[in-house]
Order: C-alpha cells, then structure tokens, then sequence
C-alpha cells in the first residue's frame, strides 16, 4: 500500500469522479483507476463498487477513507512542521500564564524544556484572563495557562487541566477568620481584592462580581504580592485558587474554602493555544506542564 495509492483514492472520493481526481492529481484517467485496483488487490477488500458510469463507496471503503484523511491531513503537519524547524534560525516559545498563578510547576516545566531543547528562546509573561486571550489572538502568546471564561472555540486547542478550587486568604484579624469554610454571601460586608492591570480592572470586577457572584467593593492591586499585603492589613478578602500547589503565605494569613449554596467554588483551567499554530515545541511543553498541574 503505498502513499500515493491512499492519496488517489481519498481524490475519488472527495471529487466522486475518477475523471475529476484524475484533474486534481494530474495524471490520467486510467492511472487512477489502475491505482484503485492495486490499492484493493493489496488489502484484499472492495473499497468502491462502480456500476456503469457511477460508483458507491463500500463500508469497508467509508472506513478506510476516514482513516486515509486523518493520515493525510497529520503528514501535512509533519511535514509542515518539519520544514519550519528545520529552517528556522532562531526557535522562540511565547508563554502566558494568569496572575492568579503563583506555584511551581511552570518553572519546572520551563526547566525540564529548557534542558531538552536549549535551542528554543523562552518568554513567559502574566496577565488576566482577557489580556492573555489578546495575546493568542494577536499572536504574541504561542500558550496560555488560563482560566476558562468563554465556550471552547474550534480556532483553539483546548487542554483541559483541572477543576481549581477556590479559596478566601483572609487577614487573622478579620471576624470570619475563625470560620472553616465561607459562603460567598459571608463576604458582602468585606471589599474583594482583585489582581489586576488598571486596563482590565472594569473586566475583572465585572466577572467576579456576576460570575463568581461577589457583591461587596473592590480593591486592584497590581501583584499577588502587594494584594497579600493588602489582606494582611485587613483591607478585604483576597479569591486565589489551587491551579497548582500554592505558595507559602505569612502566618498573619488565613486560607479558607469557598462554597456557594453548601458546594464547592471551583473554576476550570486550561492550556490553550491556536489550532493554526499547533507545532512540535508547543506540543511538548503543553504536555509536560499539564503532567505537573494534573
């Protein structure tokens, strides 16, 4: 069975004229069809049954073209991607991760990438989720780790990671600190503490405020650090969540699970990155850092 057998016979099919594929192929109407009879011969099956001047598929033959166009279509991707490694002088590998994040995994998945393929020129930058969409969007992103707030789009590769579940950083000094778990109508009274750019701070606060349902004000810090120390002073309640394993925080801070309505508050993250620029390095990374955050 060879390549250009499997090639002439998806033509057949998806042009349903010998003579058309013929065209496409830029061979003659004869080799096709000396093509079709060796590809049959070899696999001992009828993949097309011709009656007079028109053909139907067999079921053997359905099955075999779904398979065929997959194969082709991922050769194209081999090749493709081939080529571009092959010609490109410099490799960069463009990373964006929300600021909610905070823990290890990602420089460990930068470490282990870095040692197998030090050709490879590494960015990594933080945003919120809408600014790190904007990348992909634009093209400075090659991947996001990112929370998922919209419906997964074709145009993307969506790996999905995990459930996060969210957790209240509370000062000690604050009245619900004693509390094991929280609700969100517990933190009405209290200002939320948002992470955010001066530029997203309407997004985010709209978001958490109708999907995460909090309704009390809001505080913009622009780290995870300066909004620590905004809760440690007691100014409100910062929202963090368990992406990956959660750095340590002073003793001056309390942790404490979300629920709403007795269940528990998660969100969903994901790796995600455009369909279009799925190339080999992407690949790799997104598997290594979704073993460690899985």
């Amino acid at each position: 069975m060879l390549l250009r057998q499997i090639q002439f016979f998806v033509s057949i099919v998806d042009e349903n004229s010998f003579t058309e594929a013929a065209e496409k192929n830029y061979v003659s109407q004869s080799a096709i069809s000396q093509s079709l009879n060796a590809l049959e011969a070899d696999l001992g099956v009828k993949l097309i049954e011709r009656k007079n001047r028109s053909f139907q598929i067999t079921t053997a033959g359905e099955y075999f073209y779904r398979k065929c166009k997959t194969l082709l279509s991922d050769l194209d991707t081999v090749r493709n991607e081939t080529i571009r490694l092959g010609s490109d002088g410099e490799t960069a590998l463009h990373i964006g991760y929300i600021n909610l994040y905070a823990g290890p995994e990602l420089s460990e998945a930068i470490s282990e990438f870095s040692g197998l393929y030090p050709e490879v020129h590494i960015s990594v930058q933080s945003g919120t989720h809408e600014e790190l969409y904007q990348g992909l969007v634009s093209g400075s992103l090659d991947l996001a780790l990112n929370d998922q707030r919209r419906v997964f789009s074709d145009d993307y590769v969506n790996m999905e990671l995990k459930n996060a579940e969210c957790i209240i950083e509370l000062s000690e000094r604050c009245d619900l600190s004693g509390y094991e778990r929280l609700e969100v109508s517990d933190l009405a009274k209290l200002s939320c503490i948002i992470v955010s750019s001066k530029e997203q701070r309407d997004t985010e606060a709209e978001y958490y405020r109708n999907v995460l349902g909090f309704t009390s004000d809001f505080l913009f810090a622009e780290t995870q650090e300066e909004a620590r120390l905004m809760v440690i002073g007691n100014r409100g309640f910062l929202p963090v969540e368990a992406v990956g394993k959660l750095p340590e925080v002073s003793g001056a801070i309390r942790r404490i699970p979300l629920y709403r309505k007795n269940r528990r508050v998660t969100r969903k993250y994901c790796l995600f990155w455009l369909e279009e620029r799925t190339g080999y390095y992407i690949e790799e990374f997104a598997e290594m850092l979704r073993k460690r955050l899985s």
